[in-house]
């Protein structure tokens, strides 16, 4: 009779949370390399030769003695930015400050102009919808894009007039952080 298989126990990274072979692949190699040394050091032979014993027990005592805080304790700690973790451990990245224009053809004549990020600059979509509205004497209304974000649309190809007004408009707005895109490619307006 054939013997039944037994599981396979896997050894989970306490750091990352990924299995232990696949640590070098997360978000957060460095921060695993002390606990790779100390509870999985046959998988890893190369972090051995490059870290000295006692560099690894100074490291893995200080991860034992940092604890999690609780928010509500008032700890005199200067409280860390907090870091938005998706599935896989992935971290999420703040948005960058910035301005992205995009010519859109529909109908093989009509243009519509998308102007996305005017929020981030504390711009308020409905106000700015209205002045580019006026400016250009076209249709601009606040619509949510395919990533469930606000932006501005605007019938017609203002996209190269559009620079010029929203520096004038909103001094706040760098040139340098009002983009193109063309042929899917990011270029600046500058």
């Amino acid at each position: 009779m054939a013997e039944k298989p037994q599981p396979f126990q896997v050894l989970y990274c306490g750091v990352c949370g990924l299995p232990a072979e696949y640590c070098e692949f997360g978000p957060d190699f460095e921060k695993c390399k002390p606990w790779l040394i100390q509870n999985a050091p046959d998988l890893y032979p190369d972090l051995l030769k490059g870290a000295d014993g006692k560099e690894a027990d100074k490291v893995s005592d200080q991860l034992q003695s940092t604890s999690i805080s609780d928010a509500g304790a008032g700890s005199s700690a200067p409280k860390q930015e907090e870091v938005k973790r998706l599935p896989g451990g992935k971290i999420k990245k703040k948005e960058k400050k910035e301005i992205v224009i995009e010519k859109m053809t529909r109908n093989k004549r009509k243009c519509i102009t998308t102007i996305k990020g005017l929020d981030l600059f504390g711009i308020k979509l409905s106000d700015a919808s209205k002045k580019l509205g006026k400016k250009f004497a076209t249709g601009a209304s606040v619509v949510k894009g395919p990533t469930e974000k606000e932006q501005i649309d605007v019938q017609g190809d203002i996209a190269y007039d559009i620079v010029d007004f929203l520096t004038e408009t909103w001094p706040d707005v760098p040139e340098s952080a009002i983009f193109f895109v063309e042929d899917g490619k990011k270029v600046p307006a500058v």
